[in-house]
Formats: structure tokens, sequence, C-alpha cells
């Protein structure tokens, strides 16, 4: 049995609460920095790269606080379109999605 086998077969399928809200709020703080990074970016910045990275972190914003919610009503960690769980590294990597990474490429 290699190593691998053994930390994938002793891996857990999903995040706690406590884990989720741990990595979300590291999330939205590390966007709440970026906006105001961008803010202070100052009149030399190019107003239409500083314009879409700003609606950019805004959109990740409005995902980490519908994950925030999903956390509350337990839905967390369940794609919303297959309501297969989602895997613990996917959401380890991308705490805040609300998709498998099937189901994502199908909505892209």
């Amino acid at each position: 049995m290699s190593l691998d086998t053994t930390r994938t077969e002793s891996r857990r399928e999903r995040l706690t609460a406590h884990e989720a809200l741990q990595r979300l709020e590291h999330e939205r703080a590390s966007r709440l920095t970026q906006l105001q990074a961008i803010g202070q970016a100052g009149p030399d910045a190019e107003e239409q790269v500083m314009s879409a990275q700003k609606a950019t972190v805004r959109r990740v914003l409005t995902e980490i606080e519908a994950a925030f919610q999903r956390v509350q009503d337990g839905s967390y960690g369940t794609c919303r379109t297959c309501a297969k769980p989602i895997p613990v590294e996917r959401l380890e990597i991308l705490p805040y999605t609300p998709f498998c990474v099937p189901c994502q490429r199908n909505t892209a």
C-alpha cells in the first residue's frame, strides 16, 4: 500500500462547519484586502483593468457570502446541480464553490 493510498483512504469526505467557516473567513478577508488595495491604487492605474478586478472581487465576495448561508442551512458541501457531495479536496481549494467539478464544467 502506498502513502498516497493511505492518505486518500483516511481522508474525511466532508469539511466540518468550523473548517468551512475558517476557510470562508480567510477567502472573504483576502477579497476585502484586494478591494482595498484596488481602491488605493490611485489615478495611475488603468481604469478598465481596475474596474474588471473590482467586479471579479465583488462577484467572489457574493459567492463567499452565499457559501456562509449554505453552512448555516446545512447544504454546504453538496453540489447545487446534482446534489452529490463536493469532494473535500475541492472545498479546500475553493471553499465557496457550490458545484462539483463535472457540474461546474457544464455551467461554464
